[in-house]
């Protein structure tokens, strides 16, 4: 996978960003690519997530079950706008999914990734233990949760994991990661102020996922109740500096954005800023 480095590495040139590969500074919130870096490799592979681990950003991955039974890591139910072939991910076995090109869409430099299981990207994030990063898993099959928690816990990288998703939504479903491991980190949703207080004293949730742009007030009790906070949805996943400026302030922990590399920079501008 080591042969896409300069590629990717050129990308990030011409996009002209400045940045380097320090972790976030203290008061910072974590970044998590969302697909990884998808506006500059393709989403969902190893390619990807390699780059945002050599950044030292932490990122979001999708789980589906293939026919045969095996987790594999994709968006979309069906394989038709991320790789040269065609169908539901379900109706394939992991072995035809694997024929598959997963990257000549986004570019043909790319050609010959593959869509990877959850184990390789989970083996993957392992051999960078040295860095402060947060990886999002987001269910989009039910009933894989369990097996998913396992896998993790075999890497021993489970601390490094935040679950998210419509599934985590259902409060079974928290219960079951709980069940695998009273240290899986879940979240509980809160889409709005109205459903804050809510997901805020769910006893199976670690973190308080909001999908709006919280105020400092509600972003201290998450911390008082000794739980962190994360973000994602449209007010963060464009490229909103402003937006992602008041979350920060908030004291949001984590957000979820298409633009890591952009508030990367903007993490570092404002660090330039306060050294000044």
């Amino acid at each position: 996978m080591k042969r896409y480095f300069p590629f990717l590495i050129l990308i990030i040139a011409v996009a002209c960003l400045p940045v380097d590969v320090r972790s976030a500074t203290a008061g910072e919130p974590l970044i998590v690519a969302h697909r990884g870096l998808l506006r500059v490799a393709p989403e969902n592979t190893l390619a990807n997530f390699r780059a945002c681990l050599e950044l030292r950003l932490g990122f979001e991955f999708d789980v589906q079950r293939s026919k045969d039974g095996h987790l594999v890591c994709i968006h979309d139910s069906t394989l038709n706008r991320t790789t040269n072939g065609s169908g539901k991910v379900a109706e394939l076995t992991l072995a035809e999914i694997r024929q598959l090109d997963a990257g000549s869409w986004f570019d043909p430099r790319f050609q010959g990734e593959r869509v990877p299981t959850v184990e390789e990207v989970l083996q993957l994030a392992a051999q960078y233990r040295q860095h402060e990063i947060l990886i999002a898993v987001d269910f989009k099959d039910p009933g894989v949760e369990q097996e998913v928690v396992e896998l993790a816990k075999k890497q021993g990288i489970l601390k490094r994991l935040i679950f998210i998703g419509r599934t985590i939504q259902n409060p079974l479903v928290r219960k079951n990661i709980k069940a695998a491991s009273l240290t899986a980190e879940t979240a509980a949703v809160a889409n709005n102020m109205a459903e804050f207080s809510a997901a805020l004293s769910e006893p199976d949730a670690d973190w308080v996922y909001v999908r709006y742009l919280p105020t400092r007030s509600e972003m201290q009790q998450v911390h008082a109740a000794g739980k962190k906070s994360f973000i994602a949805g449209s007010s963060v996943s464009g490229n909103v500096p402003q937006n992602w400026q008041q979350a920060t302030a908030a004291g949001i922990d984590a957000i979820l954005t298409d633009y890591p590399l952009a508030l990367r920079a903007l993490q570092q501008q404002s660090q330039l800023k306060s050294d000044d």
